[in-house]
């Protein structure tokens, strides 16, 4: 039985989205240390604020200022806090319901521990010492020091200059990943050059890449069968639009490969030929990595094309 392989696996990237005229509102008085709001028709204000009631669905734009200051309402302590998290020491993650709200905004409170921590507490807003108009110009709450002075809404509409009309907030995604048997067996192969599918018991056909089971069967499958090296263009796309971070002139193509034995085509880059000669019934072979991990792309063998009837069933 080989090795099941296993490794980190980090996804991430930056997501850039525009803003409408209450986010926006609410954003930017964040970063001049102000908290909106937004009045529905019933008269309840929600913090944050929504650009549409969730009871009705009409649209609301009354922005209204709430103050710094709120209680409690629930709350769950966070002894091991991760990346990226508000503290970096164990906190609590609160809901607080500001006063003159009738909603609660969830944040971190930090607090010496959860004996510290209770339903109905008092707190107040501790704000980052640079903002620029995103939620973590909140950089957290604290037990409020029961100031009344600093409580107080000045009452404040949502107009400011150079108002935020975008913001871009990164997402990542930090696990480990494991491909399984089958596919373990699969990567092991491709680092000899050697292309390996397996072969359903039931319907006799060979996946590649295998999956441990038959798709179409939903029996499991375990015998090897090495397939290719060479194989078939069964379909394909120009692609026009040059990604970040990846080395290719476009126009280039992908297609999908029949290679030769097995019963699923997989997709591959396609090289050393125009762009505008690649065709489906195309034979290619494999071109390697240095190191001979996995193929690079693929390149015309100089065969006659395959006949359509050959691999109509894998389109």
């Amino acid at each position: 039985m080989p090795e099941v392989l296993k490794a980190p696996l980090v996804l991430e990237f930056p997501f850039t989205r525009s803003l409408g005229p209450v986010q926006s509102a609410f954003l930017t008085g964040l970063r001049e240390r102000v908290v909106l709001g937004v009045r529905t028709g019933d008269g309840r204000t929600l913090v944050p604020p929504v650009e549409y009631d969730p009871v009705t669905a009409e649209e609301i734009r009354d922005l209204f200022q709430v103050a710094p200051t709120g209680t409690v309402t629930t709350w769950a302590w966070n002894q091991a806090p991760r990346r990226g998290q508000p503290l970096d020491t164990p906190f609590a993650w609160v809901l607080v319901r500001l006063d003159g709200a009738d909603t609660g905004i969830l944040h971190a409170l930090d607090a010496p521990g959860p004996d510290a921590v209770h339903t109905g507490m008092r707190v107040r807003v501790r704000w980052a010492g640079e903002r620029s108009g995103a939620i973590t110009d909140i950089a957290c709450f604290e037990p409020d020091d029961g100031d009344p002075g600093q409580s107080e809404a000045t009452g404040h509409d949502g107009r400011f200059e150079d108002m935020v009309t975008g913001i871009v907030a990164p997402a990542r995604l930090d696990y480990v990943y494991s491909p399984g048997r089958a596919q373990s067996a699969y990567i092991g192969a491709l680092a000899e050059r050697r292309t390996v599918g397996e072969r359903c018991p039931s319907c006799r056909k060979v996946y590649v890449p295998p999956r441990g089971a038959c798709p179409t069967c939903g029996v499991a499958t375990s015998e090897q069968v090495e397939v290719g090296p060479g194989g078939t263009v069964t379909t394909y796309c120009i692609v026009n639009i040059k990604a970040k971070n990846l080395d290719i002139e476009v126009p280039y193509v992908y297609a999908h490969i029949a290679l030769d034995g097995a019963d699923l085509a997989l997709h591959g880059r396609i090289g050393g030929i125009p762009y505008d000669q690649v065709r489906m019934g195309l034979r290619v072979e494999p071109v390697w990595t240095e190191g001979g991990s996995y193929p690079d792309h693929y390149r015309p063998t100089g065969e006659p094309d395959a006949d359509y009837d050959l691999y109509k069933e894998l389109l």
